[in-house]
């Protein structure tokens, strides 16, 4: 058996208060060995001026952020997805949204950076989101295998792209750290997710921000486990905490055989 946990938060523009409220839910948890965490997008910086990621963006393999991430995921014995974070380019004007795997003993396996950006408008107090301005956009679909499983990593606005994951071919679990907005959450998440998790025949994780932050963006919440058939495993509706599910990755192999999609899909992606 596996627990697979979300957490969902309220993050602030404070980064060393995000991490603090990071070390303090996994504390109250009780988070076993072996444990797949995931945290929401934005985790460390949130609900400031977008540009003012730029000022806490880290060299990948150094900083703060990666440092506690890393100490963490010692700490409890446990693989640790670390939301997004901002990691420098070879632009000083941009940076790129990062989602990093971190193991049980603290090493770096995986490093996705958020591929679709999120520049729409929306029916909110924020209305128009242009996330491409300092953002610079990730091109490498990244799977990974692990001990507890293969891993997709994928981030919020991604989940509506299903040619992503017909890319990431046979994952067990799939990772989506977000900061959907109160007016698309209300619409599309629980569909969106539902729909990835059905089709992949895989375990979801989504970890999400939650309620009203510093620059009035309003966030939806909602952190979610989803079977490989599409139930709710366990769910978080707007408050600040932990939801986690304990699951037998092994069940998808009943489900692949007695529904062998991928066997029977005659519109493969040219990645599988």
């Amino acid at each position: 058996m596996v627990n697979l946990v979300a957490l969902q938060m309220t993050s602030t523009p404070d980064v060393n208060e995000n991490l603090a409220a990071v070390s303090d839910a996994m504390a109250d948890a009780s988070i076993a060995p072996d444990s797949l965490v995931v945290l929401p997008e934005c985790f460390a910086c949130f609900g400031g001026k977008d540009k003012g990621q730029l000022a806490i963006a880290e060299e990948k393999g150094k900083g703060p952020i990666q440092a506690h991430l890393s100490q963490l995921a010692k700490d409890y014995q446990c693989y640790i997805i670390s939301g997004t974070f901002p990691l420098q380019t070879e632009s000083a004007d941009m940076f790129s949204a990062a989602c990093m795997l971190f193991a049980p003993n603290g090493e770096c396996l995986a490093d996705y950076r958020k591929i679709h950006m999120f520049d729409v408008s929306v029916n909110d107090a924020t209305g128009s989101y242009k996330e491409s301005r300092f953002t610079q956009a990730g091109n490498e679909v990244i799977t990974v295998s692990t001990p507890i499983g293969n891993i997709g990593l994928a981030v919020c606005y991604d989940i509506r792209f299903p040619g992503l994951f017909t890319a990431m071919g046979d994952i067990d679990v799939l990772v989506l750290p977000a900061a959907f907005t109160q007016k698309t959450g209300e619409a599309h998440w629980h569909a969106l997710l539902k729909a990835r998790a059905i089709e992949k025949q895989c375990f979801v994780v989504a970890a999400g921000q939650t309620g009203t932050h510093a620059n009035g963006r309003e966030t939806f919440g909602h952190s979610i486990v989803i079977s490989p058939w599409g139930e709710t495993l366990a769910e978080l509706a707007t408050e600040k905490g932990v939801v986690k599910a304990s699951v037998d990755i092994a069940q998808r192999e009943t489900i692949k055989q007695n529904m062998p999609v991928a066997e029977h899909n005659r519109f493969r992606s040219h990645f599988v």
